[in-house]
């Protein structure tokens, strides 16, 4: 499979998505109560290249499909990290963060205008505690770990959308945090998870790059994370909070 790094006209793969399938979502039932609790999601979001990628942007929008159209979506980012816990600007279509480079001149020119988040910030405000309290960054726009599937899952950007960022890597604080959030399921938010199980950007090589070939201590990762992800819920929490030590984790987790 050739790299969309190498695409010569960059997202006409998106270009053609827009034209032809995206507006199909204009049909797609919105959430109610009866619908139930919205998922909570974990994404690869990937760079933006991605929009070269028929097969991705067919995946991802197809799971978006599937889903009922939630009310909101509140997505945490792996790519930005502060503490105090910070949430993003809640105005209407808010600027982008373009923190990636060497990419195409168009992506930083890509724009994903959204209702005002005023509402679902509101809520989130409710729901935590007192040890953990959230501040307001009004300067504060969607990075890419947001709009680069958001752009795709819901393509006209007609859905309120937050950023939270992530305060901490203590994973017993991080369980807590998605416990006290988890109540917004119930009114229709959906919550995203975006990142990547490996992230080793400097490790990487020319057959990563070019011929797609995920190097070793990649996949070697992956397969630890998914046989933890098949245990029990309980053994899950203890696997998190215990901190072991998964093969390839020097390569794997880049801190950004």
């Amino acid at each position: 499979m050739s790299s969309p790094m190498l695409a010569p006209h960059p997202g006409a793969a998106f270009d053609t998505f827009l034209a032809d399938t995206a507006p199909s979502s204009h049909t797609q039932g919105l959430w109610t109560p009866e619908s139930g609790p919205m998922p909570a999601l974990f994404l690869g979001h990937g760079a933006p290249p991605l929009f070269d990628d028929p097969l991705w942007i067919d995946e991802l929008f197809a799971w978006s499909q599937a889903l009922p159209k939630p009310r909101a979506v509140l997505m945490i980012s792996a790519h930005w990290e502060h503490a105090p816990l910070r949430m993003s600007a809640t105005g209407a279509s808010v600027p982008l963060v373009y923190d990636f480079g060497g990419f195409a001149e168009r992506y930083f020119t890509f724009i994903y205008p959204t209702p005002d988040a005023t509402t679902l910030a509101g809520q989130i405000t409710a729901l935590m505690s007192d040890d953990e309290p959230v501040h307001q960054d009004a300067a504060r726009g969607l990075d890419h770990g947001a709009w680069v599937p958001l752009k795709v899952m819901y393509p006209y950007g007609d859905i309120p959308v937050l950023q939270l960022s992530i305060p901490t890597h203590d994973p017993a604080r991080l369980l807590a945090l998605g416990r006290r959030l988890r109540p917004l399921r119930d009114e229709g938010v959906l919550i995203i998870g975006s990142g990547f199980m490996t992230h080793g950007l400097p490790f990487l090589d020319r057959a990563a790059f070019v011929d797609n070939v995920a190097p070793s201590w990649s996949t070697e990762f992956d397969h630890w994370a998914a046989e933890a992800l098949a245990v029990p819920a309980d053994w899950r929490k203890k696997l998190a909070i215990d901190a072991c030590d998964p093969p390839g984790l020097f390569s794997a987790e880049e801190d950004e």
